[in-house]
């Protein structure tokens, strides 16, 4: 299978289809030139792909976590991705168009756009070393602790390495009954 179908078929299956919850409306082209202004970034496409899909929301049981190699405040191994910001402006939502607050007020660095939550840690679009018009990386941010960790390159291939939080679970519980 071609590897732009794999990531089609991916965009679709990413998604908790028994929940509109943090979902905002379907993404248009104004509301993209918008977000883009707003954040003074280009967005990336495979995350502009994935918001065609659906524009936010809870992510599937089967994707709910990213595998790390060293240990965050969350977990040993992994860190949660239990939902995806949309862009528009849904009441009692979080979006992407909340960044420069969010970022304001956790501390978080200037240059990132936040995807994904659970205060006071973050999953966030990294345009650090890119610059506003690069391909950012993404990180994990711990506002509390003032930690950090690169998860991924790029987001596509943040999409594509999401894991089961239930497969992590097993394996520590594995690990104990040794």
């Amino acid at each position: 299978m071609p590897a732009m179908a794999r990531f089609e078929d991916l965009c679709r299956s990413l998604w908790d289809t028994s929940s509109e919850h943090a979902a905002q409306p379907a993404l248009t082209g104004q509301a993209i030139v918008d977000a883009q202004r707003l954040l003074n970034v280009t967005l990336p496409s495979s995350l502009l792909d994935l918001l065609r899909h659906q524009n936010g929301g809870v992510v599937a049981d089967s994707r709910d976590a990213f595998p790390t190699a060293q240990p965050t405040s969350w977990s040993a191994d992994h860190v949660p991705f239990d939902f995806v910001m949309g862009i528009g402006h849904r009441e009692d939502t979080l979006s992407i168009l909340d960044t420069p607050y969010l970022v304001e007020e956790w501390g978080l660095p200037t240059a990132v756009v936040l995807v994904s939550a659970s205060a006071p840690c973050w999953i966030g679009l990294d345009y650090r070393a890119c610059g506003r018009h690069g391909e950012p990386s993404v990180t994990w941010f711990d506002a509390e602790l003032r930690t950090e960790l690169t998860l991924a390159r790029d987001f596509r291939s943040f999409l594509e390495g999401l894991t089961a939080a239930e497969d992590f679970a097993s394996m520590d519980a594995d690990q104990t009954s040794d």
